[in-house]
C-alpha cells in the first residue's frame, strides 16, 4: 500500500494557523534563533589537535555562522531594573519628563518588542484617571491606550456620565504591548509600577479608576479578585496627598461578557457621584 505524503499546507492555511496560535505580528525581518548561546565560551582544544587542518566535507556546506542575540534585547537582572526604575520616575518633574524617561529606559523587555511606546491620552489636567492593565495591538500600532474595540466601549462608558476624552486621562500600568497580548509577568509589572505610581502623582485627579483585576491588584494593593473589588473605594496614597480610587471591570471582559455592564453601570454612576462632591 503506498502511502502518500501529505500536501504541503497553503499560505492561507499557514496565516490561520499562526493566527490561531496569537501571532498577530512580526517582530523582525529575519528569524532568530533565540536557544543559540550568546557570547559562548569556546572549548579547550588540545594542543596536538590544534595543530591539525580541518578538513571540511566537500559534500556538505559549511553551516552559516549562528546570529547573537541583539544587545538591546538582554535584559538586565530584575532587580537592577527595578530599583532603576523607581530611582528614575521619582527625578521625573512632569509627564513630558516621564514620557521621555520611558522612552530611554531599557529594563523592561516589553519594550524590544513592541511598536511603540503606549504613555497616555486625554487631559493631563483631569479630575478623574483610567487606568488599564497593557496595550493591545491596535494601541500598539497607533502609540494610543484604548482605541481598539475595547477603547470605542470605554469611551461609550465615560461618555454615559458625561466624560470624553477631553475630560479624562487614560492610561495603563505597562506602557508596551506584551507579544501576542499575552499577560504581562510579574516582574514586568514590578518594573512597571514606579512608572505609573509616579504618573498619578503628577495628574493628581480626585478619582482614580482601575479598568481589571491586574490593575486594581498592582495599583490597590489588593489580592482580591475583581468581582469581589469592584465598586468598592479605596484610599489611594501618593505620599503627599490621598486620593479616592474605585475598581470597575476592563471594557475588554464586558466585550465578551454583556451581562456584567449592568454592574458596570452602577459603578460609573458612583464615579459620576464623587466628581459631583469634590465639587461642591
Amino acid at each position: 500500500m503506498t502511502v502518500m505524503p501529505e500536501p504541503a499546507p497553503t499560505l492561507k492555511e499557514l496565516l490561520a494557523f499562526y493566527l490561531e496560535a496569537g501571532v498577530d505580528c512580526a517582530l523582525g525581518d529575519e528569524p532568530i534563533d533565540r536557544l543559540a548561546e550568546v557570547d559562548a565560551v569556546p572549548a579547550v582544544v588540545p594542543a596536538a589537535a590544534a595543530t591539525r587542518p580541518v578538513l571540511q566535507n566537500p559534500l556538505r556546506p559549511a553551516p552559516p555562522p549562528m546570529p547573537a542575540v541583539p544587545r538591546s534585547e538582554i535584559t538586565v537582572a530584575p532587580e537592577t531594573a527595578i530599583a532603576s526604575a523607581r530611582e528614575a520616575a521619582r527625578t521625573a518633574p512632569t509627564l513630558e519628563a516621564l514620557r521621555s524617561l520611558l522612552e530611554t529606559f531599557d529594563g523592561c523587555a516589553l519594550k524590544h518588542t513592541a511598536t511603540k511606546l503606549v504613555f497616555a491620552d486625554g487631559n493631563p489636567e483631569a479630575r478623574v484617571m483610567f487606568v488599564g492593565e497593557a496595550p493591545g495591538r491596535d494601541e500598539d500600532i497607533e502609540g494610543l491606550p484604548f482605541v481598539g474595540r475595547s477603547g470605542k466601549l470605554l469611551d461609550r462608558m465615560i461618555a454615559a456620565i458625561g466624560l470624553d476624552r477631553r475630560s479624562a486621562y487614560i492610561t495603563n500600568v505597562i506602557p508596551w504591548r506584551p507579544p501576542g497580548n499575552r499577560t504581562p509577568t510579574p516582574q514586568e509589572t514590578q518594573v512597571c509600577l514606579p512608572f505609573i505610581q509616579r504618573q498619578i502623582e503628577l495628574v493628581n485627579p480626585d478619582v482614580l479608576v482601575t479598568l481589571g483585576n491586574p490593575s486594581t491588584q498592582a495599583l490597590l494593593s489588593t489580592r482580591e479578585g475583581i468581582m469581589r473589588t469592584r465598586g468598592k473605594w479605596f484610599d489611594y496614597d501618593t505620599g503627599t496627598r490621598s486620593i479616592r480610587a474605585i475598581a470597575t471591570f476592563h471594557p475588554a471582559y464586558l466585550l465578551r461578557s454583556p451581562s456584567y455592564k449592568k454592574m458596570t453601570w452602577l459603578d460609573l454612576r458612583a464615579i459620576a457621584k464623587a466628581l459631583q462632591a469634590t465639587t461642591t
